[in-house]
């Protein structure tokens, strides 16, 4: 690849353009030189104030009156019930006073041919040894929590809901099933309860500039991470036209590697590119959804996991949404997201050691077992990835590429004139990402050019 100065992937022939109003594919997206001077007047603007306020509103209203008609269901079969129960309490069946509270049933397909399948029933009083009073209790709780976050207009974290009421709850996992139950049963999405979950997706790279609705304004580092912030706070995301790559990592020990080797202006990659970390959480989709939905096809958005399934399985939710949040996939999946490794079957060609691969565990096996039956659009790459593991029995993370002195990590191709000695001083693990993006986008050019 010669050596020329970092081309603009929005206005390059190779790379694509952008068309006469400036204008990219998505509405939400425009170029902008009049806005406050913390933007650069070379970066494009996704504003999303501009379709946000309207919906927001209507859906507030919408999740107040859904709780409030749950709670008047609830309260009234207990009043019939106890009814039934005074006016004939000899010859009544435990049925006749029995109230039944219809949940949507998240792991099932809304399109499912099944009225039963699609929901499950919360019953009170239920056949049961322990006390049956406690599942109703709890999901009522966390109904009148959301209300109460809705109608004062200020938002809840999970964790908020859970040490509200630790003695009722028990564990955190009940609050963030009901929470999802609720938001599937009314087919809204969590922050419309205006619940949300703490804050856990970190990104650097000067690329990226978030305004708040509060009026502050995260600029991203190239050295320095940042919290991906909620979508509820944010009313633009700011990109510099210069961006030719986006990169998710799963690993917190990954990403610290890759941002303290610079990764986002590294000079061995052909332009400056965005770097993030998150297990799948909401507010890093939601990030990478956004970006997936308005950035030129012809910047890339990459996952580097593990080889093992659940690698393959966090690159599947970001890219095709999960089972359990199934209601929300149109507005989560990212479907241009691209997995480009750590994959199982090439380990052991980049010279990592047989001994360093990790057996495969029964939860490893169940797993790419469930993604081999569930995943119908699964690609036939990843399902062959899957096979492969399953049949060799093994597994490598991440973090051992770092351990690498192996020729055939470091011979990768560059835009610049680093001498290999230069290349061979990068960490392993460094130049196997330098190597996978630098692919991608020769391979992205070469389509470009046909």
């Amino acid at each position: 690849m010669e050596n020329t100065e970092p081309r603009n992937p929005m206005h390059n022939t190779c790379f694509g353009q952008i068309n006469e109003e400036g204008l990219l594919t998505s509405t939400m997206m425009s170029t902008r030189s009049d806005t406050a001077n913390s933007w650069d007047d070379k970066s494009t603007v996704i504003d999303r104030r501009k379709v946000q306020s309207k919906i927001e509103e209507s859906r507030t209203d919408e999740a107040i009156s859904r709780l409030e008609n749950l709670t008047l269901s609830f309260l009234s079969q207990l009043t019939s019930s106890l009814s039934r129960t005074t006016q004939s309490s000899n010859t009544s069946g435990i049925d006749d006073k029995r109230i039944v509270l219809e949940l949507a049933s998240r792991r099932v397909s809304p399109h499912s041919d099944s009225n039963s399948a699609r929901s499950r029933l919360l019953q009170f009083p239920r056949n049961s040894k322990g006390p049956s009073a406690r599942t109703p209790a709890q999901l009522l709780r966390v109904v009148c929590m959301s209300h109460e976050a809705l109608v004062n207009q200020i938002p809840m974290t999970k964790r908020d809901l859970y040490y509200r009421d630790i003695s009722l709850f028990k564990k955190q996992g009940v609050v963030d099933v009901f929470i999802d139950d609720l938001a599937a049963t009314f087919s809204l999405s969590r922050s419309d309860l205006n619940i949300r979950a703490s804050l856990k997706g970190l990104y650097c790279g000067s690329a990226l500039k978030i305004r708040l609705l509060d009026g502050t304004t995260l600029v991203g580092h190239e050295t320095e991470s940042s919290l991906i912030p909620c979508s509820q706070d944010i009313a633009e995301y700011s990109l510099s036209e210069d961006i030719y790559w986006v990169l998710i990592v799963e690993k917190d020990a990954v990403f610290q590697t890759l941002r303290s080797a610079c990764l986002t202006r590294h000079p061995l990659l052909p332009g400056p590119g965005l770097l993030g970390k998150g297990y799948p959480d909401l507010a890093t989709r939601q990030l990478v959804k956004t970006l997936s939905d308005n950035l030129p096809e012809n910047i890339p958005i990459l996952a580097l996991v593990d080889a093992d399934a659940y690698g393959i399985d966090i690159v599947s939710v970001y890219k095709y949404g999960s089972i359990t949040m199934r209601h929300e996939s149109e507005s989560l999946a990212a479907e241009r997201v691209e997995w480009i490794g750590v994959s199982a079957s090439e380990v052991l060609s980049l010279g990592v050691d047989k001994d360093e691969l990790l057996p495969i565990s029964i939860h490893d096996q169940r797993k790419a077992f469930s993604l081999l039956r569930s995943k119908a659009n699964l690609p036939q790459s990843w399902r062959r990835e899957l096979m492969h593991l399953l049949h060799n029995r093994r597994k490598a993370e991440t973090e051992v590429l770092s351990s690498l002195t192996d020729a055939s990590i470091t011979n990768c191709q560059n835009n610049s004139h680093e001498s290999s000695s230069s290349s061979q001083q990068q960490n392993p693990l460094v130049l196997y990402v330098i190597r996978k993006i630098t692919s991608r986008l020769n391979s992205l050019c070469l389509e470009k050019s046909i």
